[in-house]
């Protein structure tokens, strides 16, 4: 009969290979030590990131403060405008008389002490009023308006001042000035060029002291500007009323606000 055979028996040449033992040890040791690796790459990389995070959001820190300077001036340029009016039926007559007041107003400026080229005398100006389309006839008779302006242009302001108080003695010699353009008399300075450095010195010395001050209470230091607005010189009179201006008044106050932006660290 023959030999049935097992199929389920191992041949004598056939082996399982398994891994050694020491070895397979050594495979599970290299896998943990890759994973830890890894994990403390990725623990590195995010620690490094928020630590470089932090230090910007810091170094951005800034603050904004304004610095005001002021200074008191006095104008050093008057110009005096006199407009006078000469009325009549007669154009020459009325040119004759408004000649006659133009040299009296000269005669008056010279003996006050102003010089001959401080003084000009502006272009004889003529209105017709018979060519006004729009005028009644019940309108006064007088047909001729003549209208005549000096103007002086003196830095001795305090002269000027005190000329313009005398005018009244040019009235009472029948001038009749045109007061419709407001006061005669502007008071300028004109050397805002000289003293602008030392006020935008002094603006932002007081705006890094109001940095300063806003440092403390954040326990910060304050750094280099960052960012500078002189701003605007303003020329306003010392003394600020509702109803005067600024060209009005010889005394006057130049301001200026700078606005500085300095880093905090």
């Amino acid at each position: 009969m023959p030999k049935i055979e097992n199929l389920n028996e191992k041949r004598p040449f056939e082996r399982h290979f398994e891994p050694r033992g020491p070895r397979r040890e050594h495979h599970k040791h290299f896998k943990a030590n890759a994973a830890f690796v890894i994990a403390l790459g990725l623990a590195l990389g995010g620690f490094f990131i928020g630590h470089y995070y932090f230090k910007a959001k810091v170094s951005a820190n800034t603050v904004v403060v304004k610095g005001l300077a002021e200074q008191n001036v006095k104008a050093d340029l008057a110009i005096w405008e006199m407009r006078y009016v000469v009325t009549g039926n007669d154009v020459s007559k009325a040119q004759k008389e408004i000649s006659n007041q133009t040299q009296i107003i000269q005669s008056f400026l010279k003996e006050n002490g102003f010089k001959e080229d401080e003084i000009t005398v502006g272009r004889l100006e003529t209105n017709d009023l018979n060519a006004n389309p729009y005028r009644s006839n019940y309108d006064n008779n007088v047909r001729f308006i003549l209208t005549q302006t000096i103007t002086v242009r003196s830095q001795n302001v305090d002269l000027v001042a005190s000329s313009l108080n005398k005018s009244g003695d040019l009235v009472a010699k029948g001038i009749i000035f045109n007061s419709d353009y407001g006061s005669p008399v502007s008071y300028l300075f004109t050397k805002l060029n000289d003293i602008k450095p030392k006020m935008l010195e002094e603006a932002t010395q007081n705006a890094r002291n109001a940095a300063t001050e806003f440092a403390k209470s954040s326990k910060s230091k304050v750094g280099k500007i960052k960012h500078a607005n002189q701003g605007v010189f303003s020329i306003l009179p010392r003394e600020e009323t509702s109803s005067t201006s600024e060209s009005q008044q010889i005394n006057k106050k130049v301001r200026v606000v700078s606005t500085i932006e300095y880093w905090l660290r």
